[in-house]
């Protein structure tokens, strides 16, 4: 699987598209505000920058594409405001892979703006140039010292390749607790080299003083194929089982399929820092949201159950589909998923299941 290739959330405005299923990314990027409006505001108190680049990571599509560059426009102009300084110039980078939905954020940047400005009452607000940027950010996608902020959410977790060695993981698409050990030490391992040269690349765009915010989908436990972080890949799993054994897929295929991605844990974020060295940390925080990011919006908790399934299910497909349809095809894709929400719903009734997400604020050191 070339990952760079095939990994993109589902594209346009339909029924399982990534627009109309992003409800749990949107609450975990709410959750960060105050992070984020921290490391804002102190970045232009410190650096008063005429232009001011922004740069959103694996920004995907739909509303959420735009969020934090509106929350971050909004912020600046005040300060401005207070400061009687005038406002900067916006430049506004979006970069994902290449399979990204890139016209679905084009398509929106008019109302946007216009959007934004009614907000503001921003008739003096700085103009914005926005700039599509399709590449892996585990290279270089930047000029040297050209950003001033960069912001991810829930991206990081996506490795660059599926890593080697897995062949003995058979019955499993991810980690689990039945792998072997070579298995979660694999992960790990790539998620090392990524992680560092993700840092390594954005130290040298970065300005001195530049800051970095990052919401990773990661876990609390130190075991990295705990049921916190592999629960919801598990119950992928069974239900590619269940067509392994009506043989609508095959055993072999099934075994050579492995998702490339790794949730770390707070102190694994924390020790790749400080190996790579050209950042600070400012404060690191988890948080947790329900799978089914619906839930709080329910009148009760029979709806909820009744609904979950099938929300998380929408969830799960709009990020994982593109994967799946690349290595099995299209043609099981409508039963394994109605599938899977079964599985969903009757787990979700008699578990409590979460995500768990670390965040972690960063500054770029001074060169020395």
């Amino acid at each position: 699987m070339e990952v760079t290739q095939v990994l993109h959330m589902n594209g346009g405005t339909g029924e399982t598209s990534y627009a109309n299923n992003s409800l749990v990314q949107q609450k975990a990027i709410c959750l960060t505000r105050v992070m984020r409006e921290e490391a804002i505001s102190s970045l232009y108190r410190s650096i008063l920058p005429k232009r001011l680049a922004i740069a959103d990571l694996g920004c995907s599509s739909g509303p959420n594409a735009l969020f934090v560059i509106s929350e971050a426009i909004k912020l600046v102009e005040k300060l401005c405001r207070e400061l009687k300084h005038e406002s900067p110039q916006y430049q506004i980078f979006m970069n994902d892979l290449p399979g990204n939905d890139f016209n679905n954020i084009f398509k929106s940047l008019h109302s946007f703006k216009e959007k934004l400005r009614s907000e503001i009452a921003g008739e003096h607000m700085g103009p914005c140039f926005f700039t599509g940027v399709p590449g892996s950010f585990y290279g270089r996608i930047f000029p040297d010292k050209s950003l001033h902020f960069v912001h991810s959410s829930y991206s990081l977790q996506w490795l660059s390749k599926v890593p080697e060695g897995l062949e003995n993981n058979k019955g499993n698409i991810y980690m689990a607790s039945n792998s072997p050990s070579n298995v979660p030490k694999a992960y790990y391992e790539q998620y090392k080299k990524d992680f560092s040269l993700f840092l390594k690349c954005r130290a040298e765009e970065l300005v001195e003083g530049g800051r970095m915010v990052l919401t990773i989908l990661g876990r609390r436990s130190h075991d990295p194929s705990s049921k916190e972080c592999c629960y919801i890949w598990q119950l992928l799993t069974m239900a590619l089982k269940h067509m392994v054994s009506k043989g609508r897929i095959k055993e072999e295929e099934m075994d050579s399929f492995n998702i490339p991605q790794y949730t770390p844990s707070p102190s694994e974020v924390e020790i790749e820092v400080e190996k790579e060295g050209s950042f600070s940390v400012t404060s690191l925080e988890i948080s947790v949201l329900p799978w089914n990011a619906f839930d709080s919006e329910y009148g009760n908790l029979s709806e909820s159950l009744r609904n979950g399934g099938y929300n998380v299910t929408k969830c799960m497909r709009a990020v994982a589909e593109p994967l799946l349809i690349s290595h099995f095809g299209e043609a099981i894709i409508e039963e394994l998923f109605a599938l899977y929400q079964q599985i969903l719903t009757e787990t979700m009734s008699k578990e409590k299941t979460q995500f768990v997400n670390v965040t972690i604020s960063l500054i770029r050191k001074p060169d020395y």
